[in-house]
């Protein structure tokens, strides 16, 4: 049985933001890795681009940063030369520039670390979860997926608690910025154009950036050099210190990126509970390595970051077609994670899968996600925790999707609680 099945017809415009408020378009993405696994796709908001939609494909290419470069935007959108250097942030270089701004922030998300949160990280899981289930019929997401990233995200920025509904609404009005429920200045429905060199297109990055700027005059008039802002502004071994664009726009991608992606996992991990009969009582078992293995299945299943955008810097061959230098090329991170050759049955959710060779991380490629041991740690904490207290789990009504084509997720999601 599988938790969802699409329903596109397998001819899905992949440059929609619509054509993703049904859920990915799998059987559009099956089609391509079948039939044409380096496919062109017209783009009415500007130049086309080609899709690579294959597991092993992806793979291969996001280790080859000199051909397919991150130094001219990460999203399907066109933007000017000045616009990128106002807006990037250290996803949009390629190494070595992106070595020196990664080892800057690196140091406060590496394995260790982010370890010593968790005793922190399942504090804050009681606390959601006490919350959250004294109702019975709630919106799953709502009061528990976007509860603990954005709960931990207050802890590793140092930001009080009663600021953290603002910073994620304008997370999301960022990351969000095709979806009208988050925000007002829709990308594709609207002239953003005053806003063209501000993160993400969008006025919430000015918002943030100003947040950023009194938060760090407040730590140090207090003399606080605590959290991963004061960790990430002191100087390396060499004496580099990150610039205060590199600042502003880091800032912009932690409170979105950092929380949105978590979020959506969270949120089809529950929905995969709330509709496919076993797992729960899986979890509970807690036999062999399955804390181990259910956090990268999750987040295989949710695949919160659907693409990443490459350009090409000179002509190849692939598949018997060129591409051209100057040529946009999008890895489907969401169609590798579905692929057939690479995960056996992987329309189902297993939790005991592995190898799990999933994507969501963007593996192989100099641009391995920064948060992939917080948003492993969070999730796992999460569902032991849920698992706790839980004996069944039912989808109410329907659920609804993002209305995006580059962060997929569930928005919102009913559930009927039943307690132990």
């Amino acid at each position: 049985m599988t938790v969802w099945t699409p329903v596109d017809d397998g001819f899905a415009d992949l440059s929609s933001h619509d054509t993703f408020t049904r859920g990915a378009p799998h059987n559009t993405f099956a089609r391509l890795r079948r039939e044409d696994p380096l496919a062109w796709c017209d783009f009415p908001g500007g130049k086309g681009f080609w899709s690579v939609t294959r597991h092993a494909d992806i793979l291969e290419l996001n280790r080859d940063n000199k051909l397919l470069s991150s130094a001219r935007g990460i999203r399907m959108e066109d933007q000017t030369y000045e616009e990128y250097l106002a807006r990037r942030t250290f996803q949009e270089t390629d190494p070595p520039e992106h070595t020196r701004v990664r080892t800057l922030v690196a140091k406060a998300f590496s394995k260790p670390v982010i370890a010593l949160f968790e005793e922190q990280i399942r504090e804050l899981c009681d606390e959601i979860l006490d919350q959250a289930l004294q109702s019975r019929e709630l919106d799953a997401v709502k009061t528990i997926a976007r509860q603990l990233p954005m709960r931990m995200l207050g802890r590793i920025i140092g930001t009080p608690d009663e600021d953290l509904d603002w910073l994620v609404e304008k997370g999301d009005a960022l990351i969000a910025n095709t979806d009208p429920d988050f925000t007002d200045h829709v990308l594709d429905k609207t002239d953003t154009d005053a806003y063209r060199f501000m993160p993400f297109r969008s006025p919430a990055g000015a918002d943030l950036f100003d947040y950023a700027q009194r938060l760090m005059e407040d730590k140090r008039r207090r003399g606080d050099d605590s959290g991963v802002l004061s960790l990430i502004t002191k100087p390396d071994a060499e004496g580099n210190v990150i610039s205060e664009t590199e600042f502003r726009n880091f800032f912009c991608l932690l409170v979105a990126a950092g929380n949105d992606t978590t979020r959506y996992s969270i949120a089809a991990g529950l929905h995969a509970l709330a509709n496919q009969p076993g797992l729960l009582s899986d979890l509970q078992s807690g036999e062999g390595a399955i804390w181990e293995t259910m956090p990268d299945e999750v987040i295989r299943w949710a695949s919160p970051a659907m693409y990443f955008r490459r350009t090409a810097t000179r002509d190849f061959e692939m598949h018997g077609k060129t591409v051209r230098e100057g040529d946009k090329v999008l890895f489907w991170f969401v169609s590798g994670n579905r692929d057939e050759t690479a995960f056996d049955d992987p329309m189902k959710v297993d939790f005991r899968r592995t190898p799990n060779r999933h994507l969501s991380f963007g593996q192989g490629g100099a641009h391995v996600c920064l948060g992939m041991w917080l948003a492993r740690l969070e999730v796992r904490l999460l569902f032991q925790e849920f698992a706790k207290r839980v004996k069944s789990v039912e989808q109410t009504a329907p659920h609804a999707f993002l209305r995006s084509n580059f962060v997929g997720g569930i928005k919102s999601l009913p559930v009927r609680i039943h307690l132990k």
